[in-house]
């Protein structure tokens, strides 16, 4: 049990690097394009140029959380403490990160599941396949 839990806590983490990969994505390549800003509430091109810098920025935050799953990973068959230990960090971070998103601006909610509920699973498979 405690090895599927551990292999389903990958998988999820894998899920979850993915999608913060599609987030740097936008923030950090595609965030000045109307498609783009329209998805994270811009009204404007000009907001979008305003705001690109911090966008930029955040965008390659979630690209470090993501690059630590996928190393918390690699590691796991060669040195799994390490390994459990980056993934636990990473998906904590994520699910952190959701949560200041959604107490900082309330509407954010949906976006903020999307971007923590992944992570959370991950983090909690991980976890209970210690105990197991």
């Amino acid at each position: 049990m405690g090895s599927f839990l551990l292999v389903t806590g990958a998988v999820l983490a894998a899920a979850a690097a993915a999608l913060h990969v599609y987030i740097f994505v936008l923030e950090s390549v595609l965030w000045t394009r109307p498609s783009t800003w329209r998805v994270f509430g811009l009204r404007s091109q000009a907001d979008a140029e305003t705001t690109r810098p911090l966008a930029y920025n955040q965008g390659f935050y979630n690209l470090f959380l993501a690059i630590g799953v996928v190393v918390g990973i690699a590691l796991l068959p060669v040195n799994s403490s390490a390994g459990v230990t980056l993934l636990l960090a990473s998906t904590l971070s994520m699910v952190l990160a959701a949560l200041v998103l959604v107490t900082s601006n309330r509407p954010m909610l949906r976006a903020a599941a999307m971007q923590g509920v992944l992570p959370l699973l991950a983090a909690l498979s991980v976890a209970l396949s210690f105990a197991f």
